[in-house]
């Protein structure tokens, strides 16, 4: 389903199709996103969609950080629900109940490609600079490479270092470690 609005609105202007994206009955595992002006419903994922992102979790996890799926996170070009968003003790402690949060204390977010790829590499891209979320992963299945894209100014990320998909991927800081056989 995909609801179009004329042009993309600022964060506090998603009004009604903001209220619709948060009254949609979805079936269990479905996920609904704004993305620039569409609401965009997405199936529930494949395993290996599910796999690269099990072997990143347990690669932060080691290094005490906590990722976590299905976070709604505001971006100036909607609501993005990162397959991981990644953060410190700190900012999971804070007491919220509400679907969808700010993005500041997210130190990473992380999205592996499925069936609308495009949204992922543009502009999921450019909403999560915009909200100033450090470092964004992108692992593009259908090119068989990693992205990482750091230090956002002016709408993207200035840094950008791609490799094929079976090579380690170098985290910045505050990660400062390699991701290892993702693959």
């Amino acid at each position: 389903m995909t609801v179009l609005m004329e042009e993309p609105r600022a964060l506090d202007e998603f009004g009604e199709l903001g209220e619709l994206l948060d009254s949609l009955d979805l079936p269990p595992g479905y996920k609904a996103e704004l993305i620039e002006g569409e609401i965009v419903v997405m199936p529930p994922p494949g395993f290996n969609h599910e796999a690269f992102l099990a072997m990143i979790h347990y690669q932060l996890s080691l290094r005490k950080w906590l990722a976590v799926g299905n976070l709604g996170v505001i971006t100036p070009l909607g609501k993005f629900i990162p397959d991981l968003s990644v953060a410190t003790f700190e900012y999971f402690r804070r007491d919220s109940d509400e679907s969808w949060q700010g993005s500041d204390g997210i130190a990473m977010v992380v999205e592996v490609t499925s069936s609308n790829p495009e949204k992922d590499r543009d502009a999921k891209r450019r909403g999560y600079a915009l909200a100033n979320i450090p470092v964004y992963l992108l692992v593009d299945r259908q090119r068989k490479e990693t992205v990482l894209f750091s230090e956002p100014e002016r709408g993207d990320y200035v840094v950008v270092a791609r490799r094929p998909i079976t090579e380690p991927v170098p985290l910045p800081a505050p990660f400062s470690f390699t991701l290892t056989d993702i693959l």
